[in-house]
Formats: C-alpha cells, structure tokens, sequence
C-alpha cells in the first residue's frame, strides 16, 4: 500500500527488454472494486469502479441517468462489504422515480451501457443546454495543461480515466479518477452538484475518447462544453449537435479540433467552421 491509501497496490512483475531479457520489477495498480448501487433499499446496478468518492458517484450517477434530480437526493449511504460496496441512494419521500433504463449485468469500468436491455434505453432523446457560457480557445489550452498535474492517481498507476472541471478561463476547479471513464465522469458530476458549482459556468475535460453517452451525461447536468484528449465517435457528434453542447475533442498541447458548437469558443482560429460544426 502507498499514500493513496485502498485506491492502488504495489504489484511484482517481470519486464521485458530487447536484448536484456527479463528483469524483476514493480508497478502500482489501481484498485478496482464492485459497487453495489441501489435506490431506496431497491438495488439497480453493479457498478466496478475505484472506491473513492463513491458519494459523488451515486449522486452523479443518479443525475446522470436520469433516475431523479439532484434536489430529490435525500442522502447516500455506504456500507463496506467483502465483496465491494453497497451504495444505497434515499429520494424525497413520494418522489416518483424517473424511469431509469433497465439493467441486468454489471457495468464494467470500460462500458458506460453495460446490462441495458433495449435500444430505446440506450440510446435516448438528449435534453437540450442554454446557450450560456461562452469560451476563449486559450481556456481549452490552460485546462489541458493543468489536467495533468492534477491526476495523482493516474501518474502512479498510467492505468485510470480523469474528468475535470473548469471554468471559463481554463482554471480546473475539480477533478475525480476512477478507473472506467463514466465512473470519473460521474463522480465529476455528483461533486459539483454536491458542492454547489454551477456546471453552466464551465466545462467538462476528459482524458478518454468522447461517446455518446459521455456527452449525454455532460447535457444532463447543464454543461455546455465536453473536451476530450482523444477522438469522438459519430454518435457523440450527433448527440451534442442535438443537445446544443459544444464538443472538443482530439486536444493536445500542439491544439484541439471543434466538432459541434463552435459558436461558444471565441475567435476559433478566425477561420470558418465546417457545415456540420
């Protein structure tokens, strides 16, 4: 064990290198553990996550999916287990759940859909965000640069997604890791609600691909911005051109590329956007 406590585990191995053969080694691995979550006592999905944070995982979860407001969130309890965790969600009394979609497998950290059962479910109609916030590119670029710095965890172990938050000068005001992408996401979610940060006032930096469900989760929470290190699927273009979020994706330190919204980032390379931006 190190500083970081039940989130990473020293683990023995044997590297390879050409000309050298093998040599004994060690790495830090991230835990991964099973988080049972439930609403009400009524138990919805397995969850494999890092445990941390799990209070603003559930929050962010229940937000994110659709299965009540954050103001319907009475409290969120959590009981250790030897199996993982159980992660019980109390709404308002009489609050009539929303209808969230069904699942009967657990959601592995690499699939934010894993158990849903019907295509409705998975993919569904996109709640629209205000035009709001808008955005200097310069902003994009410092958040990026701080991103880094910032993921304690994913430096010791190379092996964890991040998802942060930053406002409209690209200064990251909140950051949460986790080693599957929804889970960072969520958990990014449920601690700006939790904290009272407006997710209007700033945008969304991932260290992941940017699918659709990735930006579903961004629109629900009323973020107008997703920025994503690597590449977005056709689906998430579409989806965020629906929403009216606007989707960055492919940054890096030499720049970033513009896929929908582009109205909200002030003087875009003083160039003319494409059509379908």
């Amino acid at each position: 064990m190190n500083d970081h406590g039940d989130m990473a585990r020293r683990r023995p191995g044997a590297a390879w290198r050409p000309g050298a053969g093998y040599a004994p080694t060690e790495r830090a691995t991230p835990t991964e553990a099973a988080i049972g979550l439930s609403f009400d006592g009524r138990p919805h999905t397995v969850l494999m996550a890092s445990p941390a944070d799990l209070e603003d995982l559930a929050t962010g979860f229940t937000v994110t999916e659709g299965v009540a407001g954050f103001p319907d969130i009475l409290d969120v309890s959590i009981e250790a287990k030897p199996q993982g965790y159980l992660v019980d969600v109390r709404l308002a009394p009489g609050r009539v759940m929303r209808r969230a979609r069904p699942r009967t497998l657990e959601g592995r950290s690499s699939c934010g859909l894993c158990g849903v059962q019907r295509l409705a479910d998975a993919v569904r109609p996109m709640p629209v965000v205000a035009a709001g916030q808008r955005f200097d590119p310069r902003a994009v670029h410092r958040a990026l640069g701080l991103l880094e710095d910032q993921q304690a965890l994913g430096r010791l172990t190379r092996a964890t997604h991040a998802a942060g938050f930053a406002d409209s000068d690209g200064t990251l005001g909140l950051l949460r890791e986790d080693v599957g992408r929804h889970n960072a996401l969520d958990k990014l979610a449920g601690g700006l609600l939790r904290k009272g940060i407006d997710p209007a006032t700033g945008f969304v930096i991932v260290t992941s691909r940017c699918s659709f469900e990735m930006v579903e989760k961004t629109a629900r929470i009323g973020c107008p911005m997703i920025v994503a290190v690597s590449a977005p699927t056709d689906l998430a273009i579409r989806n965020a051109e629906e929403a009216g979020i606007t989707l960055v994706a492919l940054a890096r330190s030499d720049g970033h590329t513009i896929f929908s919204g582009a109205e909200r980032l002030l003087g875009h390379g003083h160039a003319k956007a494409p059509a379908h931006v």
